[in-house]
């Protein structure tokens, strides 16, 4: 961070906002957590929905403390929030602080940190199944599924590199809403195929609706198919890569190698309300999917 002077810059993180309270929550405790890295920084949390503290008045309280505010979204896929929304909210607040620079950080995204937390979690879910053979076990990274195909598309990548190595025969992708496919449909194709068992990788940071929806469809799962072990295992969450992913992507936002232009200001979609907190637009599930 040799660039600027973190004396006279906030970070503000943006989670992507749950239904769920403790969604909330622990994206507050995991800021809070990662902060202790940064004992001297000035850091701020909001959210893009469903919380009192949203992305305008997040940029407001960053703008009051900082002549520099480092926007952080903390989300895995670049989706409409990521590509629109957040830029849209970004520039109402570079007109209404024209003295302040405002610096848009790629999101975490999926790269090699997220693959070892994946990776971790399925030797795990091996172990809860009494370490069976990989060759007729299949694996399902589950994610949250978006009408932005390049959102899919590093779901499916993950799943490519997680494959890769591995000994599993089968790693496919399922998502819970907006595309296909569906988890049901996996399961019974990797049943139809020959598995004995399945590991199941929620793609997801924290907890939510989503999360306990998926615990019910496991469930059901188990029940329709007692000759299978069905593993599901944690989501991302508490991990000491996230960690570091937040700090190298303040690092890559602060660098002289930083781009000069966000990374969707020159997007022709650009143009998203951002006057105001109540007009969200969600690219990447249906009402009844939010988090």
């Amino acid at each position: 961070m040799k660039a600027y002077d973190m004396n006279e810059t906030t970070v503000l993180i943006v989670g992507h906002g749950s239904r769920d309270p403790r969604g909330n929550d622990e994206i507050r405790r995991f800021v809070a957590d990662w902060s202790r890295r940064h004992p001297d920084w000035s850091i701020e949390t909001c959210f893009i929905e469903f919380d009192e503290v949203l992305i305008d008045d997040g940029l407001e309280r960053a703008a009051e403390r900082s002549p520099r505010v480092v926007v952080v979204p903390l989300i895995l896929n670049a989706a409409g929030h990521v590509k629109h929304e957040i830029p849209a909210f970004i520039d109402g607040a570079r007109r209404r602080h024209p003295a302040t620079e405002f610096v848009y950080a790629p999101h975490l995204g999926a790269n090699e940190a997220v693959l070892t937390i994946l990776r971790r979690r399925l030797r795990e879910a091996m172990q809860d199944m009494d370490m069976p053979d990989p060759r007729t076990t299949g694996v399902v990274l589950l994610g949250r599924g978006s009408s932005d195909a390049s959102a899919n598309g590093e779901v499916a990548k993950m799943a490519r590199w997680l494959f890769e190595g591995s000994g599993h025969e089968l790693v496919d992708i399922a998502f819970t809403g907006i595309t296909f496919p569906r988890l049901e449909q996996v399961v019974q194709r990797q049943h139809r195929l020959g598995m004995r068992q399945i590991a199941i990788l929620p793609y997801y940071l924290f907890t939510g609706r989503l999360i306990a929806r998926i615990g019910r469809q496991v469930e059901r799962l188990r029940r329709q198919y007692p000759e299978l072990a069905i593993a599901l295992t944690d989501y991302i969450g508490f991990e000491t890569e996230i960690h570091e992913l937040v700090d190298e992507r303040v690092a890559s936002a602060l660098s002289d190698e930083a781009p000069a232009i966000m990374p969707c200001d020159a997007c022709p979609q650009r143009g998203a309300p951002a006057s105001g907190q109540a007009h969200h637009e969600h690219h990447h599930h249906d009402p009844e999917d939010r988090r």
